[in-house]
């Protein structure tokens, strides 16, 4: 294992050794101290660090980022770094072995450095690390239960969704990898082509229904010019083009450029998506109807692995399943306040038809409703931006922007997501709303969903996040959904705290929008542990939410297709909510509700255990601060 790891890292052109690498020479920023409120560092309750073991450590981590970038290339184009810029993230099963192997030895090099040694800021950087690789090495125990497809998310749709919003052209070596890329497709699609044949031969499947929505996506990417003799360009053919006539070169050079994509796109992304097409297409005449991974085997094992994964904690499906049935209880009394507020006369169940039907409540479904509903969307996010400083120190210097998801993917894509910056901001943080059927945006889910994904939901979050400099670089990046997710629906209430959602309706909408998260929790267990078909977990949320019966549909499939993730959102939220209220208890008048979300934000992507021992920890330094 060891010897791999130190091919990777020869073959990267870093130095080996990592443990004895570096010298006094090789002094790193200094991350010995916790983020104040101001941005500035302290590092208290620390005797004594050891400069030696320190550095290694950071070193260590440092260097270990750098492989995994040139590993990685997609991953670390999507953060600014343009190492092996032509090339994708590999998904071979010899790259996948590789990549254990690579984690196992980290941890165990890992557990080499004197933790106790490091300073306060440090230790929690090695514990995060720590908890990463461990977490890393459990799922792949399950590697091949994990779908490398699916209808919302995959290769298939990442192409086109990677290259047009991530690959930027500035230069003529940018359109040279873009062009790398296309010509790589091939051999990425291969790697998917043999996971798929593994999932095959395991009985891994998907279930039926969700084949044709794969190979629907995957037609969409090779219609148009070059791809068809005549009609509209293609998307991919359209972004390029677009690209390369923003460069200021000589017209011989753009005209290379172009003939090439054009030889590219036609010789080898139009063969691969076909042999893509067709690997999909055999295996949906083997795939199952039952929709939940208990009908996998270990299915209740990977199920288990996919909740740890995603909320941070050790809870069951039956403890997620049931917090859910309360919660639910809980918003349902806090909507019908807001009935009777409103002068509804009626059921909720009836408040809830209401609320689908009423055509007040939804833009047009023509292309004057959509830009209407952008419009709005950012004016609300302006009016959050205005009013940051209230509960913020820290802002992120990342602009955001709102976007319509797509056409070539807004069928099948979700409701809205957040696509983040790179370090240097050269791109900005995107709120992407899919607007391809406004029945299923009503305007008062608006403003909580703008908040949500934009300010201060995941913009705030990620972007100050990958703008940290006093922590390593691997933690700026870190995945722990139930805080993320937990972060933006934590942030839908924080809106209401400053008062917004001054119209009773879009409070309801808000109310809603935690509904849902909290409806997940129900259905999300219902299908994959207690064996609910697709249709009974549609029914639920349709019964116990003012969501359309197409929103309802949409969730339930996405459910299906990513077990597990959808619990996060609502676990983490409450663990944010019982952190706040520990906090306020415990230091009264000294609570800064300002210092509470900067402490929050300051480190990055936690586990939830390690973001209850920072702020037990800014609770322990402001009562001995002002003893």
């Amino acid at each position: 294992m060891l010897l791999n790891l130190v091919k990777i890292i020869a073959i990267s052109g870093l130095a080996t050794g990592l443990l004895t690498a570096c010298s006094n020479e090789q002094t790193p920023t200094d991350t010995s101290a916790a983020p104040s409120v101001s941005g500035s560092v302290t590092d208290s309750g620390q005797a004594s660090t050891d400069e030696a073991v320190t550095v290694a450590f950071r070193t260590f981590l440092k260097e270990n980022y750098a492989v995994d970038m040139a590993r990685f290339p997609y991953t670390a184009s999507y953060r600014g770094i343009k190492t092996n810029h032509d090339q994708w993230n590999s998904v071979t099963e010899e790259f996948q072995d590789e990549t254990r192997a690579i984690n196992e030895a980290r941890l165990q090099q890992l557990a080499q450095f004197d933790r106790e040694s490091l300073s306060s800021s440090d230790r929690l950087s090695y514990d995060l690390y720590q908890a990463e690789l461990q977490r890393l090495i459990a799922s792949d125990e399950f590697r091949h239960h994990k779908f490398v497809a699916h209808q919302f998310r995959g290769p298939h749709t990442q192409v086109a969704s990677n290259l047009i919003n991530v690959h930027g052209i500035a230069d003529v070596a940018d359109a040279e990898a873009y062009i790398g890329r296309l010509d790589n497709v091939g051999t990425w699609f291969e790697g998917v082509i043999e996971q798929l044949a593994i999932r095959t031969e395991k009985g891994l499947l998907l279930a039926d229904w969700q084949y044709p929505q794969m190979i629907e996506a995957s037609r969409n990417i090779i219609m148009g010019v070059p791809f068809d003799a005549e009609g509209e360009d293609s998307t991919l053919w359209q972004d390029f083009q677009a690209k390369v006539a923003a460069l200021e070169i000589e017209d011989a050079t753009r005209e290379r450029l172009l003939a090439d994509a054009r030889t590219a796109l036609v010789e080898v992304v139009e063969p691969a998506y076909e042999r893509l097409i067709a690997a999909l297409s055999a295996q949906a005449e083997q795939a199952p109807d039952a929709d939940g991974v208990w009908k996998f085997t270990d299915g209740d094992k990977f199920y288990a692995e996919r909740l740890r994964w995603f909320t941070t904690t050790d809870l069951t499906a039956d403890e997620v399943h049931n917090i859910g049935l309360q919660e639910v209880d809980r918003i349902h009394d806090a909507m019908r306040t807001i009935m009777e507020e409103v002068g509804f006369d009626g059921s909720l169940a009836e408040f809830f038809e209401f609320m689908r039907n009423d055509p007040q409540f939804y833009y047009p479904n023509t292309d004057e409703g959509r830009a209407a509903y952008l419009a709005e969307a950012n004016a609300a996010i302006d009016s959050m931006r205005a009013r940051l400083g209230e509960q913020f120190g820290v802002l992120p210097e990342a602009e955001m922007i709102v976007k319509r998801v797509e056409a070539f993917r807004e069928k099948s894509a979700g409701k809205a997501f957040y696509q983040g910056p790179p370090a240097d901001a050269s791109r900005p943080g995107i709120y992407y709303a899919n607007l391809y059927d406004m029945n299923s945006m009503p305007r008062y889910q608006l403003e909580a969903l703008a908040y949500h994904e934009g300010v201060p939901g995941h913009h705030m979050q990620v972007a100050i996040a990958v703008e940290l400099e006093a922590i390593p670089e691997f933690q700026r990046h870190t995945t722990f959904t139930a805080y993320s997710e937990g972060w933006a629906l934590y942030t839908e209430e924080v809106a209401a705290d400053m008062g917004f959602y001054e119209d009773p309706y879009s409070d309801f909408g808000r109310l809603a929008m935690e509904l849902w998260r909290a409806c997940r929790l129900v259905v999300d267990t219902g299908l994959h542990s207690k064996r609910w078909t697709r249709e009974e977990a549609i029914a639920y949320l349709i019964e116990n939410t003012p969501n359309s019966a197409a929103d309802s549909t949409k969730a339930i499939e996405r459910y299906i297709a990513m077990p597990g993730q959808a619990t996060a959102y609502l676990i983490g939220k409450l663990k944010i909510m019982e952190l706040r209220e520990r906090a306020q208890t415990a230091l009264g008048e000294q609570f800064d509700i300002r210092a509470f979300h900067d402490e929050i934000l300051g480190y990055g992507r936690v586990p939830l255990s390690l973001l209850e021992a920072n702020i037990d920890r800014l609770i322990a330094e402001t009562l001995a601060a002002n003893a």
